[in-house]
């Protein structure tokens, strides 16, 4: 989202630490980067096929490919920047949280007026962005507000309409990361990184954006408070995916962490701790949508997840970060 800016003017070059950063730049490029967006693209490709023959919410094989290109997209979003970035493509795919409902408003207008801009890709994709992507899926597919909405018919276009888009979207991050992938491997007059370093800041902080966000918002926003927990503000609650949604971060992050640190082995292996820590945490969870958070004992454990989640957020900053050419002073934690 948004709201998960990474403070750019704290991003101060360290000379001291000046190295050539081909290797990794194109280690992370060829084998993090780009493979995650063409399986995201043949993922709802499969999705939208499905779709168009069989279109009932509760279709097992429609929510089996629902989920399989969730999954994708959840492996990928951290990579926020870059062809993931044009024509808000991302939030298109992923809007949430929606915080004012905007979503479940949106579908129901689409249903009340029975909008024919389900009928041409091009006019869906001029709607609003609350309405579409993966969470507009997940209202038409698992919640009965929308599942009983309106015509049959309709809901039908609307659900083939969602996953078209969804696909296109997705064909349109990857085929665009084609030509952008040089100008992340090989920074300079052609690229919007004027170095190595810059290109290395941009990777870092989709790594530091993405812990704060796995951190603070899937876990942080159903948390709530002691007094006030808000198990409803889970992530991908409806289809119970919210859980999955941290360890299948964790796992994406750990690899990109991975990657970067690969010329200090004593980080690595502090990252890599970490991230052991915070996946074994997530996978002894049984709460698939952090219904716990309204429980003690089972709030207790939640917190537990996010705090091994933070302290990998401070390795990254306080030992990984300075490597990179990003000062020390910068601290993920503070919410700058």
């Amino acid at each position: 989202m948004r709201s998960l800016t990474f403070a750019a003017a704290l991003l101060v070059p360290l000379g001291a630490f000046a190295q050539d950063r081909a290797p990794i730049l194109m280690d992370v490029t060829e084998t993090h980067i780009l493979p995650r967006f063409a399986e995201l693209a043949d993922a709802t490709g499969a999705l939208s096929t499905t779709a168009q023959t069989d279109c009932e919410s509760e279709s097992d094989d429609l929510r089996a490919d629902y989920a399989t290109a969730f999954d994708s997209w959840i492996s990928a979003s951290h990579l926020r920047f870059g062809p993931s970035e044009a024509d808000d493509r991302a939030f298109a795919l992923a809007f949430w949280p929606d915080t004012k409902g905007f979503t479940p408003k949106t579908l129901s207008r689409h249903i009340a007026s029975e909008d024919t801009a389900v009928d041409d890709p091009d006019a869906f994709a001029e709607t609003s962005i609350a309405g579409r992507g993966f969470f507009a899926l997940e209202r038409m597919l698992f919640d009965p507000a929308m599942t009983e909405q309106g015509s049959a018919d309709y809901r039908c276009a609307l659900i083939r309409a969602i996953t078209t888009d969804i696909n296109r979207n997705a064909v349109a991050i990857n085929a665009d990361w084609q030509s952008y992938a040089p100008r992340l491997t090989q920074p300079g007059d052609n690229s919007p990184y004027r170095s190595g370093d810059e290109a290395m800041q941009e990777l870092f902080k989709a790594l530091t954006t993405g812990l704060e966000f796995t951190a603070d918002t899937r876990i942080g926003r159903p948390l709530g408070t002691f007094e006030r927990p808000r198990p409803n503000r889970a992530e991908a609650r409806r289809s119970k995916r919210s859980l999955h949604h941290v360890t299948l971060s964790l796992i994406a992050l750990r690899d990109l962490a991975a990657r970067l640190s690969f010329d200090h082995p004593e980080i690595a292996a502090d990252l890599d701790a970490g991230f052991a820590r915070a996946i074994d945490r997530a996978q002894s969870l049984d709460d698939p949508a952090l219904a716990g958070v309204a429980t003690p004992q089972g709030r207790v454990r939640i917190e537990a997840l996010q705090q091994s989640i933070n302290d990998i957020r401070e390795i990254a900053a306080t030992e990984l970060g300075p490597t990179l050419g990003i000062s020390a002073g910068f601290n993920s934690l503070d919410g700058d």
